[in-house]
């Protein structure tokens, strides 16, 4: 055994492993073959429901996605059930994130079934299953309406089957306020981020209400300086935006570009692509630590972004249109944290006489 390439022994679990390649696998098969029988109906299926995953969509499926789902082995035709949602998925344009959402919600019920087909459930069968979601599993309201979603999606765009198979009950969604930063606490976050290309992409967030995959994804010449705007391209819903450019931060990307000279991306990663949304996070939440405990990543930026335009008197409608928003109705959130209306409200307890 110790002659196969790669091998290790895990003695925790008192087994031998090798990695998951072809050359790995003949390796062990030559030495193998001869000693023991194989079966590799498991690989096989394994091998099969990753292909289903993996065959040209490795800008919409990242791998981390990938091996959440192939750990668990479908049957065939559940693979093949997998694999022409995510073909539809792809052909209708939906984005990477709700690619990667859908099929992983989809495959949580996949696995379920074991050797059933999901092209035979009920609808009373998938009832059922929200409801083990909500009171067996204690999933949360967003996380059942994205099952919901992902199943209507396979039964009806991909099956074809009728409207009313999808008249499914949807849970109320909690309505909740985002946490919004005051102005003071923005800029004591911003003066907490020594290294300059950090700064520059916090202060870019805020300036322009962006989300943090529109950060990463900001290239050089979406930076108009002649007239001062920003072009946000391919943005959620592949929606494109125009927004304001800041004096304050064309000050501050004048002395990054000249300090990091990036070819590309506006804020380039280790090898020149893009940078990783997750590390934007991260600059956020080490910045931010000293200044405040609200819960919230760069999303809150924007949020506050948003707030304090409307409570320096900005139109909802221009707000509405910065922030890209399809519907009125998600730009009203903030009239609810808005101090500008509240601020004015006497609360009874300082007109008591002590």
């Amino acid at each position: 055994m110790k002659k196969i390439t790669g091998i290790k022994w895990y003695h925790t679990e008192q087994i031998w492993y090798i990695p998951c390649t072809q050359s790995a696998f003949y390796d062990f098969k030559k030495h193998a073959e001869n000693h023991i029988d194989l079966d590799t109906t498991s690989l096989r299926q394994y091998l099969l429901q990753k292909k289903a995953l993996v065959v040209n969509t490795s800008k919409h499926i990242n791998s981390t996605t990938v091996n959440k789902i192939v750990s668990h082995p479908l049957c065939k035709e559940n693979i093949m059930a997998l694999e022409a949602m995510k073909n539809m998925l792809i052909l209708k344009g939906y984005s990477g994130n709700t690619i990667r959402t859908y099929l992983y919600e989809f495959h949580l019920l996949l696995k379920l079934l074991k050797e059933h087909s999901i092209n035979n459930l009920s609808k009373d069968h998938i009832q059922s299953y929200l409801l083990w979601l909500l009171k067996e599993k204690g999933c949360s309201e967003t996380k059942v309406h994205s099952a919901i979603n992902a199943i209507k999606f396979y039964f009806e765009y991909v099956l074809g089957k009728e409207k009313e198979f999808y008249d499914l009950p949807r849970p109320k969604k909690p309505f909740k306020l985002p946490a919004i930063l005051a102005e003071e606490e923005v800029v004591e976050i911003i003066k907490n981020i020594q290294n300059v290309k950090h700064k520059t992409m916090i202060m870019t967030a805020y300036s322009a209400g962006l989300r943090v995959s529109e950060i990463v994804a900001l290239k050089i010449n979406n930076i108009d300086s002649k007239r001062m705007m920003i072009h946000i391209q391919g943005a959620k819903g592949k929606k494109d935006r125009m927004v304001p450019l800041s004096i304050v931060l064309l000050t501050m990307l004048r002395k990054y570009y000249k300090e990091y000279q990036p070819k590309n991306y506006l804020f380039e990663g280790q090898f020149g692509n893009a940078y990783s949304a997750r590390s934007v996070q991260e600059v956020l939440q080490i910045a931010k630590q000293k200044v405040t405990n609200k819960a919230g990543g760069v999303h809150m930026l924007r949020h506050s972004y948003a707030t304090h335009l409307m409570e320096s008197g900005t139109d909802i409608r221009i707000i509405q249109s910065l922030l890209g928003h399809n519907s009125i109705r998600t730009t009203m959130l903030y009239t609810h944290v808005s101090k500008i209306a509240l601020s004015k409200i006497e609360s009874p307890l300082d007109k008591l006489k002590w």
